[in-house]
């Protein structure tokens, strides 16, 4: 009797595993007609019909295996093994046959994929995470020096420019992963087939770059943080405690991640808050000790740095690559919408939430440090002092004679840095296991241990990580400049990647006649808004290029400058040809005719997509007015 109810159990479990493979199957195969659907389902059904004979065969088999493998593993495993023996054994390497299935049940997540954590996140945990992403080093520490060289109206006319290229950049971001949910990879493998391969490949390998060199960049921050508070102490000392708590860690995995996230970027939200708050306070000289400021520093010593108007344009330009890695990670959470049970709703809502972080975190922000900062304040960053305030939040605050809440702003700045320094940390070593799963990647760093950790992927990370250590260094700040360019420019040669791959994507649809009805989201600024963001970004690589070759206030050509702000380029440049020419591979686009538009791709009904817009707005309309008002604005 305990063998039939052992034989049934295990038919069931095989049978259910069948069917699963089954529908993941049919999730990544894309149908042109009702022919090859029905051409597809008879091969499952063979299939399957097969695997239910064998199994009766091979049961008692089985079974007999598997009491095997539990007598072994209770035998080395069980009570009589220790936990640090348990822990040991963890890290030894998972069986190629689950490697595949522990990454996607979420054990070893890149960013992007389909995995278990992002099915726990709720939607006061998007709502957060959408508010608080890139309120980091970024925003918090890195605005005190493109302030000081650009001045406050170039510093809120870059901003402005990128948030106007992140919101089209989210919308073809969005439109791709609907139509490409099933792609076991992050936005970054667009490029490859709907572009080309090796710019797929340097695209891809320069934003692992981005990723890793964050690593120390937000520890080295950290350190620059914690001198608000003290200089006589090493920095490195500080270096070293968070190192090894980020290691730590990501060492016993991420169980709390989605409330971790959810806790920190709760504090920026509030801490961002409350200084709109207390910044305008101040600016009408209800607090402080300065009195009414209004627009001074507008007028003296002015709204930007330089007395000529190439200085004033050079200046604007400066202010690009700092605002793109402070808006760096944002077109994840078009990933996130899309993988929802209604992409057609989540998507614009996502989009709303960041026009609102744009305007309200980001631009109101740095509006009020221009009222309350001048831009040759000697505390700024690069401003030839020791800088020992290093946010300008916290010098808009402290420098008006406002006591106890700069400390304040200080911790909240230091717990975000650490944090985006632990999701650095976390995604650079997935990124890296992604691009050796892909073949991008030397095979090594796919080793995968049992709970699901890419260790060798993790210790190049660790490796990389050391160049925090530099701070105790004289040259702190200019490793910081360092980080914080290549970082940034990896981040607008993600974004142009991304509509570049959008506009081909679109191109191939129309010259292989597809129509767009069967797409599942549709770019609310279709390819005009993906053109004008890849113009615009692409432009800013030029100026970029030039503001960094004749840096602002400079009497000529700076190289040590230029490699300074724009070694990313060369390394994209050198990853790129590279590829080509280890591949001979000399094309350098794919003919829009030849895009594979079948594998992988989601293709919707028309007919019903048009059903449900209908019956969406028939929803609206039924709706009484105060429900409206908050649909258009939420």
């Amino acid at each position: 009797m305990g063998t039939s109810s052992s034989n049934s159990k295990q038919l069931d479990r095989q049978q259910s595993s069948s069917d699963s493979v089954s529908d993941v199957s049919y999730a990544r195969v894309t149908t042109n007609s009702e022919r090859e659907e029905t051409d597809y389902f008879q091969f499952q059904e063979s299939s399957s019909a097969k695997k239910e004979t064998k199994t009766d065969e091979s049961n008692n088999a089985v079974l007999i295996q598997e009491k095997t493998q539990e007598e072994t593993i209770h035998n080395s495993d069980g009570s009589s093994r220790s936990p640090f023996g348990k822990f040991v054994d963890s890290f030894k390497r998972v069986d190629e046959k689950q490697t595949t299935s522990d990454l996607e049940s979420g054990l070893g997540e890149v960013p992007g994929e389909n995995s278990d954590l992002k099915q726990t996140i709720k939607k006061r945990h998007v709502l957060l995470i959408s508010l608080g992403t890139g309120i980091g080093t970024g925003l918090l520490v890195g605005n005190a020096k493109v302030l000081r060289d650009a001045g406050p109206g170039g510093l809120v006319i870059g901003y402005s420019i990128m948030g106007s290229c992140l919101y089209c950049i989210i919308q073809a971001c969005g439109e791709l992963a609907v139509c490409y949910s099933s792609l076991p990879s992050n936005f970054n493998i667009y490029p490859t087939f709907l572009v080309d391969k090796a710019f797929g490949f340097a695209v891809a390998w320069v934003y692992c770059l981005q990723w890793l060199c964050v690593c120390p960049l937000e520890l080295v921050t950290a350190s620059m943080t914690i001198k608000y508070w003290t200089t006589s102490v090493n920095p490195d000392i500080f270096v070293s405690i968070f190192f090894v708590l980020i290691i730590v860690i990501n060492t016993f995995g991420a169980r709390g991640y989605a409330e971790a996230e959810f806790f920190f970027n709760s504090c920026k939200v509030l801490m961002m808050a409350g200084f709109f708050i207390l910044g305008i306070i101040i600016t009408c000289g209800g607090a402080g000790t300065s009195g009414y400021i209004g627009a001074k520093y507008w007028h003296s010593p002015g709204a930007f740095n330089g007395n000529r108007p190439i200085d004033h344009f050079k200046g604007v330009m400066a202010t690009f690559t700092t605002a793109a890695f402070a808006f760096g990670a944002s077109e994840f959470i078009s990933l996130t919408a899309a993988e929802q049970s209604n992409p057609r709703k989540a998507i614009p809502k996502a989009a709303k939430m960041m026009i609102y972080r744009i305007l309200f975190v980001f631009l109101s922000s740095i509006t009020l440090i221009g009222f309350l900062v001048p831009y040759n304040s000697p505390y700024l960053l690069g401003s030839g002092s020791d800088a020992t305030k290093a946010s300008p939040y916290v010098v808009a605050v402290a420098s008006h004679g406002v006591r106890v809440v700069p400390h304040f702003i200080n911790a909240v700045i230091l717990l975000s840095v650490l944090s985006v320094g632990n999701s650095a940390f976390y995604s650079s070593s997935r990124l890296l296991n992604s691009l050796a799963q892909q073949g991008y990647a030397p095979k090594m760093f796919t080793y995968i241990d049992k709970r699901g950790r890419p260790l060798v992927a993790m210790v190049c990370s660790t490796l990389f990580m050391t160049i925090a250590f530099c701070a105790a260094s004289p040259k702190e700040e200019q490793v910081f400049t360092w980080l914080l360019a290549i970082s940034g420019l990896s981040q607008l040669f993600t974004w142009v990647a991304i509509c570049i791959s959008h506009l081909r994507f679109r191109r191939a649809l129309k010259v292989q006649g597809h129509s767009l009805g069967e797409i599942g989201f549709k770019s609310q600024v279709g390819i005009y808004g993906s053109l004008y963001a890849a113009t615009m970004l692409i432009l800013a690589l030029i100026a970029q290029f030039w503001v960094a070759l004749a840096p602002i206030g400079g009497n000529g050509l700076d190289a040590r400058n230029f490699f300074q702000n724009y070694l990313a380029m060369p390394i994209l440049l050198v990853l790129y040809f590279g590829y080509k020419i280890r591949k001979r591979d000399w094309k350098f686009w794919i003919p829009a005719h030849r895009i594979d538009l079948v594998s992988h791709r989601k293709v919707f009904d028309e007919d019903i997509l048009k059903q449900e817009v209908a019956e969406i707005e028939q929803e609206k309309k039924n709706l009484s007015t105060g429900r409206k008002i908050q649909e258009f604005f939420f």
